[in-house]
Protein backbone atom coordinates (compact mmCIF):
# COMPACT_ATOMS: atom_id res chain seq x y z
CA UNK A 1 0.00 0.00 0.00
CA UNK A 2 2.55 2.53 0.88
CA UNK A 3 4.76 1.93 -2.18
CA UNK A 4 1.52 2.29 -4.14
CA UNK A 5 0.67 5.25 -2.47
CA UNK A 6 4.53 6.79 -3.11
CA UNK A 7 4.40 5.43 -6.70
CA UNK A 8 1.38 8.08 -7.03
CA UNK A 9 1.46 11.80 -7.99
CA UNK A 10 -2.47 12.71 -8.45
CA UNK A 11 -3.36 14.49 -5.17
CA UNK A 12 -7.14 13.60 -6.54
CA UNK A 13 -6.46 9.63 -5.43
CA UNK A 14 -5.45 10.59 -2.11
CA UNK A 15 -9.03 12.29 -1.89
CA UNK A 16 -11.19 9.30 -3.46
CA UNK A 17 -9.73 6.99 -1.23
CA UNK A 18 -10.46 9.49 2.07
CA UNK A 19 -13.89 10.20 0.45
CA UNK A 20 -14.34 6.36 0.09
CA UNK A 21 -13.65 5.55 3.90
CA UNK A 22 -16.13 8.60 4.58
CA UNK A 23 -18.93 6.90 2.32
CA UNK A 24 -18.58 3.00 3.87
CA UNK A 25 -19.20 4.71 7.45
CA UNK A 26 -22.40 7.28 6.00
CA UNK A 27 -23.21 3.74 4.96
CA UNK A 28 -22.93 1.71 8.26
CA UNK A 29 -24.81 5.06 9.72
CA UNK A 30 -27.76 5.31 7.73
CA UNK A 31 -29.01 1.53 8.57
CA UNK A 32 -32.56 1.52 8.57
CA UNK A 33 -33.06 5.63 7.09
CA UNK A 34 -36.21 6.22 5.63
CA UNK A 35 -36.39 7.61 2.04
CA UNK A 36 -39.45 8.60 -0.39
CA UNK A 37 -39.82 4.90 -1.47
CA UNK A 38 -39.05 3.80 2.29
CA UNK A 39 -36.95 2.10 4.58
CA UNK A 40 -33.48 1.51 2.39
CA UNK A 41 -31.28 -1.80 3.14
CA UNK A 42 -28.55 -0.25 4.94
CA UNK A 43 -25.87 -2.13 3.34
CA UNK A 44 -26.76 -1.07 -0.06
CA UNK A 45 -27.79 2.82 0.94
CA UNK A 46 -25.50 5.71 -0.78
CA UNK A 47 -27.61 8.67 -0.95
CA UNK A 48 -28.03 10.24 -3.84
CA UNK A 49 -25.42 13.64 -3.77
CA UNK A 50 -22.64 11.29 -2.20
CA UNK A 51 -23.12 8.88 -5.44
CA UNK A 52 -23.17 11.85 -7.97
CA UNK A 53 -20.01 12.61 -6.04
CA UNK A 54 -18.41 9.32 -6.01
CA UNK A 55 -19.01 9.24 -10.05
CA UNK A 56 -17.27 12.84 -10.83
CA UNK A 57 -14.48 11.69 -8.63
CA UNK A 58 -14.32 8.25 -10.85
CA UNK A 59 -14.45 10.78 -13.39
CA UNK A 60 -11.84 12.83 -13.01
CA UNK A 61 -9.70 10.12 -11.87
CA UNK A 62 -10.62 8.23 -15.27
CA UNK A 63 -11.98 5.23 -13.36
CA UNK A 64 -14.19 2.88 -14.92
CA UNK A 65 -16.18 0.19 -13.57
CA UNK A 66 -14.46 -3.28 -14.17
CA UNK A 67 -17.69 -4.99 -15.10
CA UNK A 68 -19.11 -4.21 -18.41
CA UNK A 69 -23.19 -3.83 -18.92
CA UNK A 70 -24.86 -6.73 -19.34
CA UNK A 71 -26.53 -6.82 -22.86
CA UNK A 72 -30.07 -7.27 -23.17
CA UNK A 73 -31.57 -10.28 -23.19
CA UNK A 74 -33.10 -12.04 -26.61
CA UNK A 75 -36.76 -11.98 -26.18
CA UNK A 76 -40.01 -12.97 -28.07
CA UNK A 77 -42.85 -10.77 -27.31
CA UNK A 78 -46.52 -11.60 -28.48
CA UNK A 79 -49.13 -8.66 -29.05
CA UNK A 80 -52.59 -8.97 -30.43
CA UNK A 81 -52.93 -7.46 -33.92
CA UNK A 82 -56.35 -7.29 -35.14
CA UNK A 83 -59.04 -10.05 -35.83
CA UNK A 84 -60.64 -11.56 -39.20
CA UNK A 85 -63.40 -10.92 -40.03
CA UNK A 86 -64.63 -14.59 -38.50
CA UNK A 87 -63.10 -13.78 -35.14
CA UNK A 88 -59.73 -15.33 -35.60
CA UNK A 89 -57.33 -13.23 -33.68
CA UNK A 90 -53.81 -12.36 -35.83
CA UNK A 91 -51.18 -11.97 -33.71
CA UNK A 92 -48.12 -9.82 -33.74
CA UNK A 93 -44.69 -11.76 -32.27
CA UNK A 94 -42.16 -9.25 -31.91
CA UNK A 95 -38.24 -10.48 -31.55
CA UNK A 96 -35.48 -8.73 -29.75
CA UNK A 97 -31.81 -9.28 -29.85
CA UNK A 98 -28.98 -8.05 -27.51
CA UNK A 99 -28.16 -5.14 -29.86
CA UNK A 100 -31.65 -3.54 -29.64
CA UNK A 101 -33.07 -4.84 -33.00
CA UNK A 102 -36.78 -5.64 -33.59
CA UNK A 103 -38.36 -7.75 -36.28
CA UNK A 104 -41.86 -7.63 -35.79
CA UNK A 105 -43.99 -10.50 -37.86
CA UNK A 106 -47.71 -11.51 -38.06
CA UNK A 107 -49.14 -14.62 -37.97
CA UNK A 108 -51.31 -13.61 -40.81
CA UNK A 109 -49.22 -14.82 -44.11
CA UNK A 110 -46.14 -15.32 -41.96
CA UNK A 111 -45.83 -11.34 -42.20
CA UNK A 112 -42.79 -9.52 -41.24
CA UNK A 113 -44.52 -5.90 -40.56
CA UNK A 114 -41.42 -4.28 -39.45
CA UNK A 115 -37.57 -4.75 -38.94
CA UNK A 116 -35.93 -2.02 -37.19
CA UNK A 117 -31.74 -1.41 -37.84
CA UNK A 118 -29.23 0.63 -36.92
CA UNK A 119 -27.34 3.01 -39.07
CA UNK A 120 -24.14 3.76 -38.83
CA UNK A 121 -24.73 6.21 -35.93
CA UNK A 122 -26.69 3.68 -33.75
CA UNK A 123 -30.11 5.43 -35.00
CA UNK A 124 -32.84 2.86 -35.26
CA UNK A 125 -35.70 2.82 -38.23
CA UNK A 126 -37.91 0.66 -39.71
CA UNK A 127 -36.78 -0.50 -42.97
CA UNK A 128 -39.41 -2.49 -43.85
CA UNK A 129 -42.37 -1.72 -45.77
CA UNK A 130 -46.13 -2.43 -44.66
CA UNK A 131 -49.13 -1.55 -43.18
CA UNK A 132 -50.15 -0.47 -38.73
CA UNK A 133 -53.74 -2.79 -39.36
CA UNK A 134 -54.83 -5.96 -40.36
CA UNK A 135 -57.47 -4.57 -42.88
CA UNK A 136 -54.96 -2.85 -45.12
CA UNK A 137 -52.94 -6.02 -45.30
CA UNK A 138 -56.18 -8.27 -46.41
CA UNK A 139 -57.57 -5.49 -49.03
CA UNK A 140 -54.72 -3.22 -50.05
CA UNK A 141 -51.06 -5.18 -49.76
CA UNK A 142 -48.67 -5.98 -52.87
CA UNK A 143 -47.45 -9.07 -51.27
CA UNK A 144 -45.83 -6.99 -48.59
CA UNK A 145 -43.45 -8.86 -46.38
CA UNK A 146 -45.76 -11.96 -46.54
CA UNK A 147 -44.72 -15.74 -47.31
CA UNK A 148 -45.39 -16.36 -50.85
CA UNK A 149 -46.85 -19.86 -52.00
CA UNK A 150 -47.77 -22.45 -52.66
CA UNK A 151 -45.56 -21.50 -55.84
CA UNK A 152 -43.98 -17.74 -56.01
CA UNK A 153 -43.29 -15.71 -58.93
CA UNK A 154 -44.95 -16.67 -62.16
CA UNK A 155 -46.33 -19.97 -63.79
CA UNK A 156 -47.03 -19.34 -67.50
CA UNK A 157 -50.41 -19.36 -68.45
CA UNK A 158 -51.20 -21.11 -64.96
CA UNK A 159 -50.86 -24.03 -66.23
CA UNK A 160 -47.95 -27.34 -66.06
CA UNK A 161 -47.96 -30.57 -66.27
CA UNK A 162 -47.03 -33.07 -63.94
CA UNK A 163 -46.44 -37.28 -63.98
CA UNK A 164 -48.77 -36.87 -67.48
CA UNK A 165 -51.33 -35.35 -65.92
CA UNK A 166 -52.50 -30.87 -66.74
CA UNK A 167 -53.37 -28.82 -63.77
CA UNK A 168 -54.92 -25.13 -64.51
CA UNK A 169 -54.00 -23.11 -61.65
CA UNK A 170 -56.07 -19.39 -61.36
CA UNK A 171 -54.43 -16.85 -63.68
CA UNK A 172 -54.19 -13.60 -61.43
CA UNK A 173 -51.29 -11.63 -62.86
CA UNK A 174 -52.84 -11.13 -66.84
CA UNK A 175 -52.31 -14.24 -68.56
CA UNK A 176 -50.31 -15.79 -65.55
CA UNK A 177 -50.45 -17.16 -62.42
CA UNK A 178 -48.77 -14.98 -59.65
CA UNK A 179 -47.93 -16.27 -55.91
CA UNK A 180 -49.67 -19.19 -55.22
CA UNK A 181 -53.17 -17.78 -57.22
CA UNK A 182 -56.23 -15.72 -56.01
CA UNK A 183 -55.81 -17.14 -52.09
CA UNK A 184 -52.14 -17.76 -51.79
CA UNK A 185 -49.98 -18.41 -48.39
CA UNK A 186 -50.17 -14.96 -47.91
CA UNK A 187 -53.93 -14.82 -47.02
CA UNK A 188 -54.20 -17.44 -44.03
CA UNK A 189 -53.50 -17.52 -40.46
CA UNK A 190 -50.62 -19.84 -39.61
CA UNK A 191 -50.05 -21.87 -36.37
CA UNK A 192 -47.44 -20.57 -34.54
CA UNK A 193 -44.95 -21.96 -32.07
CA UNK A 194 -42.26 -19.84 -30.56
CA UNK A 195 -39.09 -21.78 -30.02
CA UNK A 196 -37.44 -23.03 -27.35
CA UNK A 197 -33.94 -21.56 -28.34
CA UNK A 198 -32.92 -19.08 -29.81
CA UNK A 199 -35.08 -15.76 -30.43
CA UNK A 200 -37.60 -16.98 -33.33
CA UNK A 201 -41.11 -18.47 -33.86
CA UNK A 202 -42.28 -21.03 -36.30
CA UNK A 203 -45.55 -20.62 -38.55
CA UNK A 204 -47.47 -23.85 -39.61
CA UNK A 205 -49.83 -24.38 -41.90
CA UNK A 206 -51.49 -27.51 -44.40
CA UNK A 207 -52.32 -26.33 -47.46
CA UNK A 208 -55.04 -29.22 -48.68
CA UNK A 209 -54.99 -31.59 -51.85
CA UNK A 210 -56.48 -29.00 -54.77
CA UNK A 211 -56.06 -25.52 -53.12
CA UNK A 212 -55.42 -22.97 -55.86
CA UNK A 213 -55.20 -26.10 -58.28
CA UNK A 214 -51.99 -27.76 -56.91
CA UNK A 215 -52.38 -31.03 -56.24
CA UNK A 216 -51.06 -32.69 -52.58
CA UNK A 217 -51.58 -31.99 -49.20
CA UNK A 218 -48.51 -29.87 -48.33
CA UNK A 219 -47.28 -29.81 -44.82
CA UNK A 220 -45.14 -26.21 -44.20
CA UNK A 221 -43.14 -24.51 -41.55
CA UNK A 222 -41.73 -21.57 -41.96
CA UNK A 223 -39.35 -20.37 -39.00
CA UNK A 224 -37.84 -16.96 -38.27
CA UNK A 225 -34.82 -16.60 -36.09
CA UNK A 226 -33.69 -13.19 -34.93
CA UNK A 227 -29.40 -13.74 -33.62
CA UNK A 228 -27.20 -11.37 -32.12
CA UNK A 229 -25.13 -11.10 -35.05
CA UNK A 230 -28.02 -8.51 -36.27
CA UNK A 231 -29.38 -11.62 -38.88
CA UNK A 232 -33.11 -12.75 -39.80
CA UNK A 233 -32.76 -16.41 -40.79
CA UNK A 234 -35.82 -17.75 -42.91
CA UNK A 235 -35.74 -21.46 -42.43
CA UNK A 236 -38.68 -23.25 -44.65
CA UNK A 237 -39.44 -26.84 -44.47
CA UNK A 238 -42.39 -29.44 -46.33
CA UNK A 239 -43.75 -32.10 -47.11
CA UNK A 240 -46.40 -33.80 -49.59
CA UNK A 241 -48.72 -36.66 -49.77
CA UNK A 242 -48.83 -36.36 -53.56
CA UNK A 243 -46.62 -35.34 -56.61
CA UNK A 244 -45.94 -31.36 -56.28
CA UNK A 245 -44.71 -28.40 -57.44
CA UNK A 246 -43.13 -26.05 -54.66
CA UNK A 247 -41.36 -22.25 -54.37
CA UNK A 248 -41.65 -20.61 -50.86
CA UNK A 249 -40.14 -17.72 -50.18
CA UNK A 250 -40.50 -13.78 -48.12
CA UNK A 251 -41.39 -10.83 -50.29
CA UNK A 252 -40.43 -8.37 -47.59
CA UNK A 253 -39.88 -4.67 -49.26
CA UNK A 254 -36.66 -3.04 -48.23
CA UNK A 255 -35.82 0.46 -47.62
CA UNK A 256 -32.27 1.17 -45.83
CA UNK A 257 -33.00 4.93 -45.24
CA UNK A 258 -35.99 3.93 -43.36
CA UNK A 259 -39.59 2.96 -44.94
CA UNK A 260 -41.38 6.35 -46.22
CA UNK A 261 -38.15 8.28 -46.44
CA UNK A 262 -37.77 7.91 -49.82
CA UNK A 263 -37.00 5.85 -53.37
CA UNK A 264 -34.46 3.16 -53.13
CA UNK A 265 -32.52 4.47 -56.52
CA UNK A 266 -30.06 5.73 -54.43
CA UNK A 267 -28.81 2.27 -53.06
CA UNK A 268 -26.48 0.35 -54.22
CA UNK A 269 -26.74 -3.02 -54.92
CA UNK A 270 -24.55 -5.90 -55.61
CA UNK A 271 -25.45 -9.30 -57.48
CA UNK A 272 -22.45 -11.62 -58.14
CA UNK A 273 -24.17 -13.56 -60.38
CA UNK A 274 -23.20 -13.59 -64.05
CA UNK A 275 -26.43 -14.63 -65.21
CA UNK A 276 -29.73 -13.98 -65.50
CA UNK A 277 -33.48 -15.33 -66.49
CA UNK A 278 -34.78 -13.07 -69.36
CA UNK A 279 -38.00 -12.76 -69.68
CA UNK A 280 -41.21 -11.35 -72.63
CA UNK A 281 -43.28 -9.21 -72.36
CA UNK A 282 -45.54 -10.69 -69.53
CA UNK A 283 -42.55 -11.63 -67.30
CA UNK A 284 -42.69 -14.98 -67.91
CA UNK A 285 -38.70 -16.65 -68.68
CA UNK A 286 -37.64 -17.24 -72.42
CA UNK A 287 -34.12 -18.31 -71.48
CA UNK A 288 -30.99 -17.55 -69.05
CA UNK A 289 -28.22 -14.99 -70.58
CA UNK A 290 -25.39 -13.48 -69.72
CA UNK A 291 -25.61 -9.77 -67.78
CA UNK A 292 -22.21 -8.52 -69.65
CA UNK A 293 -22.96 -5.51 -71.41
CA UNK A 294 -26.55 -5.19 -69.91
CA UNK A 295 -28.55 -2.91 -67.29
CA UNK A 296 -28.41 -6.21 -65.47
CA UNK A 297 -25.22 -6.00 -64.78
CA UNK A 298 -24.40 -5.40 -60.87
CA UNK A 299 -21.15 -7.63 -60.15
CA UNK A 300 -19.75 -4.61 -58.75
CA UNK A 301 -21.85 -2.14 -56.35
CA UNK A 302 -24.38 -0.23 -58.81
CA UNK A 303 -26.61 2.55 -58.09
CA UNK A 304 -30.25 1.17 -58.50
CA UNK A 305 -31.57 4.40 -60.25
CA UNK A 306 -28.14 4.39 -62.79
CA UNK A 307 -29.45 2.77 -65.43
CA UNK A 308 -33.22 1.70 -64.64
CA UNK A 309 -34.57 3.88 -67.04
CA UNK A 310 -32.57 2.47 -70.02
CA UNK A 311 -34.14 1.87 -73.18
CA UNK A 312 -33.34 -1.55 -73.04
CA UNK A 313 -35.81 -4.47 -73.67
CA UNK A 314 -35.77 -5.83 -70.91
CA UNK A 315 -36.16 -2.63 -68.47
CA UNK A 316 -38.89 -1.99 -70.58
CA UNK A 317 -40.61 -5.44 -70.59
CA UNK A 318 -40.37 -5.00 -66.43
CA UNK A 319 -40.97 -1.66 -66.29
CA UNK A 320 -37.53 -1.71 -64.25
CA UNK A 321 -36.18 -4.15 -62.17
CA UNK A 322 -38.02 -7.63 -62.06
CA UNK A 323 -35.68 -10.67 -62.97
CA UNK A 324 -33.82 -13.87 -61.51
CA UNK A 325 -30.49 -13.61 -61.28
CA UNK A 326 -28.59 -16.78 -60.77
CA UNK A 327 -26.88 -17.46 -57.33
CA UNK A 328 -23.21 -18.41 -57.96
CA UNK A 329 -20.33 -18.15 -55.88
CA UNK A 330 -18.22 -19.84 -53.38
CA UNK A 331 -20.09 -21.59 -50.46
CA UNK A 332 -19.64 -20.23 -47.06
CA UNK A 333 -18.71 -22.34 -44.22
CA UNK A 334 -23.61 -23.02 -43.73
CA UNK A 335 -23.16 -24.27 -47.12
CA UNK A 336 -24.88 -20.88 -48.33
CA UNK A 337 -23.96 -18.59 -51.35
CA UNK A 338 -23.70 -15.43 -51.18
CA UNK A 339 -26.91 -14.02 -53.59
CA UNK A 340 -26.85 -9.33 -52.76
CA UNK A 341 -25.65 -7.19 -50.55
CA UNK A 342 -27.40 -3.80 -50.58
CA UNK A 343 -26.44 -0.77 -49.17
CA UNK A 344 -27.47 2.62 -48.43
CA UNK A 345 -25.21 5.30 -48.36
CA UNK A 346 -27.14 8.24 -46.48
CA UNK A 347 -27.62 5.86 -43.49
CA UNK A 348 -25.03 3.45 -43.88
CA UNK A 349 -27.12 0.90 -43.73
CA UNK A 350 -26.49 -2.28 -45.24
CA UNK A 351 -27.94 -5.56 -46.28
CA UNK A 352 -26.38 -8.88 -47.16
CA UNK A 353 -28.04 -12.23 -47.97
CA UNK A 354 -27.17 -15.51 -48.55
CA UNK A 355 -28.97 -18.75 -49.69
CA UNK A 356 -29.25 -22.32 -50.78
CA UNK A 357 -31.46 -21.50 -53.96
CA UNK A 358 -30.50 -21.18 -57.29
CA UNK A 359 -32.02 -17.88 -57.85
CA UNK A 360 -32.88 -14.22 -56.44
CA UNK A 361 -35.73 -12.41 -57.34
CA UNK A 362 -34.78 -8.50 -57.56
CA UNK A 363 -37.58 -6.18 -58.10
CA UNK A 364 -37.38 -3.16 -57.96
CA UNK A 365 -41.01 -1.80 -56.66
CA UNK A 366 -42.16 -0.49 -59.87
CA UNK A 367 -46.11 -0.85 -59.63
CA UNK A 368 -45.78 1.47 -56.73
CA UNK A 369 -47.67 4.75 -57.25
CA UNK A 370 -48.30 6.63 -53.82
CA UNK A 371 -51.79 5.20 -53.66
CA UNK A 372 -51.22 2.55 -50.58
CA UNK A 373 -50.92 4.67 -47.59
CA UNK A 374 -48.26 2.46 -45.09
CA UNK A 375 -46.77 3.08 -41.78
CA UNK A 376 -47.76 5.96 -39.87
CA UNK A 377 -49.88 7.44 -43.06
CA UNK A 378 -46.66 7.40 -44.86
CA UNK A 379 -47.74 7.03 -49.11
CA UNK A 380 -45.26 4.65 -50.86
CA UNK A 381 -44.32 6.21 -54.25
CA UNK A 382 -42.88 4.49 -57.61
CA UNK A 383 -39.42 3.03 -56.28
CA UNK A 384 -40.18 2.84 -52.47
CA UNK A 385 -38.89 -0.15 -51.52
CA UNK A 386 -37.71 -3.45 -53.35
CA UNK A 387 -37.58 -7.10 -53.19
CA UNK A 388 -35.10 -9.51 -53.27
CA UNK A 389 -36.38 -13.13 -52.81
CA UNK A 390 -34.68 -15.90 -53.27
CA UNK A 391 -35.87 -18.66 -54.77
CA UNK A 392 -36.25 -21.26 -57.98
CA UNK A 393 -36.64 -19.75 -61.17
CA UNK A 394 -39.54 -18.51 -62.40
CA UNK A 395 -42.54 -20.41 -64.27
CA UNK A 396 -39.91 -23.66 -63.45
CA UNK A 397 -42.64 -26.23 -63.83
CA UNK A 398 -42.28 -25.58 -67.02
CA UNK A 399 -39.25 -25.61 -67.74
CA UNK A 400 -38.46 -29.41 -66.22
CA UNK A 401 -35.29 -31.45 -67.04
CA UNK A 402 -33.89 -28.24 -69.25
CA UNK A 403 -30.27 -27.33 -68.73
CA UNK A 404 -29.54 -25.16 -66.37
CA UNK A 405 -33.23 -25.11 -64.46
CA UNK A 406 -33.42 -26.91 -61.26
CA UNK A 407 -36.29 -29.26 -60.44
CA UNK A 408 -39.49 -27.61 -58.34
CA UNK A 409 -41.00 -31.28 -57.94
CA UNK A 410 -41.57 -32.27 -54.37
CA UNK A 411 -42.59 -35.92 -53.90
CA UNK A 412 -43.65 -38.32 -51.13
CA UNK A 413 -40.80 -38.79 -48.86
CA UNK A 414 -38.84 -36.38 -49.72
CA UNK A 415 -37.95 -33.22 -47.57
CA UNK A 416 -38.31 -29.81 -49.24
CA UNK A 417 -35.99 -26.89 -47.57
CA UNK A 418 -34.54 -23.80 -48.17
CA UNK A 419 -32.51 -21.29 -46.14
CA UNK A 420 -31.83 -17.77 -46.37
CA UNK A 421 -29.63 -15.29 -44.05
CA UNK A 422 -29.88 -11.63 -44.08
CA UNK A 423 -26.84 -10.16 -42.28
CA UNK A 424 -28.04 -6.42 -41.15
CA UNK A 425 -24.50 -3.97 -40.69
CA UNK A 426 -23.43 -0.78 -41.02
CA UNK A 427 -20.47 0.84 -42.83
Amino acid sequence: MNSFLQKSSSPLLFILIGFLFFQTSCVVSDYGRKTKDGIVRGSSYVGEKSKSAYRSTKEKLGITDSKPAKPKPMSVAKSKFGEMPDGVVVSKYTLSNANGMRVGILDYGGTVKEIFAPDRNGDFANVSLGFDNLNDYREKSPYFGCITGRYANRIAGGKFSLDGKEYQLATNNGPNHLHGGDRGFDKYVWNTRVLETGTGVEFTRTSPDGEEGYPGNLKCKVRYILTDENELIVEYEARTDKATVINLTNHTYFNLAGEGSETILEHELRLPGDKFVSTDKTNIPTQIAPVQGTPLDFRSFTKIGKRIGSSHEQIEFGKGYDHTWLVSGNKNKEGLNHAATLRDPSTGRALEIHTDQPGIQFYSGNYLDGTITGHGGKPYPLRSGLCLETQVFPDSPNHQGEEGWQSCVLRPNEVYTHKTVHRFYAE
